[in-house]
């Protein structure tokens, strides 16, 4: 017999069961610092420090934020459809092999027109690998997690295959390809406020991450303002019911995995065009996987998913400053730290939800 559905107010189920999920999170997380020997307070007090309090280490955040919001996006588009998209790191990673190809061959053209085409580059490339899962699941039954699990990998071993054997750089013993033209890349945002009398240290924040936030914007717009987004939470609520008032499930399927695998092209703009200035092995480094806590913490919603993305650069920026200073306290547990936010935020969901229904209905009573 399955246990009954738990109504929660919208605020409650978008804001408090986030916050005290992440609560617990950190406090068993300080347990865990506090059996090595370490102050949780102290580790605490160094990891905000790290990642808040200096103006380098802001940019820093903010960059790992980037990343986050654009993976983040892409599993909550697909979770809006009712799909489960694990393929981030495979979609990124063919959306890096298209910008580069366009940054290398569109070389000639000036940078106002280079820049967007291999952003939209990308984004294609991101789209058509979110795509084909998407297709199979609608025409052929094929689960999208199941397809796209296989996709990361294959995405893998053709990256290997191209820098290797079709577009490495001559010469060069790295998997890499050439470094792009100046005007191929995007603008460091230090010197992007530099004119504005702003003096920023120089670290790896880009106007990608303006492209970051704006992708916030237009997802919530598209998901809650517009008929394709009605379409698509419908397809995601009840398939069935959606067939039912006309609305092709299969068609939302692809067009939301291919909306999906365009969001993790962001991913790929950031690293790629703003931050490497070249294709290289593992560029996507695991933000893809990242992505699935941030759409879950984020409720799917964009403003969530930005303040998780926030949460989890701030984690990873943080997280290498406290290793610095407290060697004790190493990178592997940050990792830890950030799992154990994942399991209470996906996993251990419904406790939380019960948990704070609890709490409401003794307020109510008090």
């Amino acid at each position: 017999m399955s246990a009954a559905p738990i109504d929660l107010p919208r605020w409650a189920d978008a804001g408090l069961v986030p916050l005290v999920s992440v609560a617990a999170a950190l406090l068993v997380a300080g347990l865990v610092v506090l059996g090595i020997g370490e102050s949780p307070l102290e580790a605490t007090a160094l990891l905000l420090r790290g990642a808040l309090g200096s103006a380098e280490g802001i940019g820093f955040t903010l960059y790992y934020t980037t990343n986050f919001i654009f993976t983040g996006l892409a599993v909550a588009v697909a979770f809006h459809a009712g799909l489960f998209n694990i393929g981030g790191e495979g979609q990124a990673t063919i959306a890096g092999v298209f910008a580069a190809l366009a940054c290398l061959w569109l070389q000639p053209l000036p940078g106002f027109l280079l820049v967007p085409l291999a952003i939209l580059s990308a984004a294609a490339g991101g789209a058509l690998y979110g795509f084909i899962p998407g297709w199979l699941q609608a025409t052929r039954g094929s689960h999208v997690v199941i397809t796209t699990i296989m996709f990361n990998f294959i995405a893998a071993t053709l990256i290997v295959y191209l820098l290797v054997e079709v577009i490495g750089k001559p010469g060069s013993m790295q998997p890499e390809t050439a470094n792009f033209a100046g005007h191929a890349i995007l603008t460091p945002m230090h010197q992007l406020l530099a004119p504005l009398g702003l003096k920023l240290p120089a670290t790896p924040l880009n106007t990608a991450f303006l492209l970051a936030l704006a992708s916030l914007v237009a997802i919530w717009a598209l998901i809650f303002r517009s008929r394709l987004g009605y379409c698509i939470r419908t397809v995601g609520a009840n398939p069935r019911a959606a067939a039912y008032a006309g609305i092709s499930p299969a068609r939302i399927t692809m067009v939301a995995m291919a909306i999906s695998g365009a969001l993790a092209g962001g991913l790929a703009v950031n690293e790629v065009m703003g931050v490497q200035h070249r294709l290289l092995l593992d560029f996507t480094a695991g933000y893809g996987f990242v992505g699935i806590a941030v759409a879950l913490m984020g409720r799917g919603h964009p403003i969530g998913v930005g303040l998780a993305a926030l949460l989890f650069g701030v984690l990873y920026q943080g997280g290498a400053e406290l290793s610095f200073d407290k060697p004790g306290i190493t990178r592997d547990m940050v990792v830890v730290i950030g799992g154990v936010i994942i399991l209470f935020a996906g996993a251990l969901d419904g406790l939380f939800r019960r948990f704070v229904a609890s709490g409401l209905r003794l307020g109510r009573r008090a």
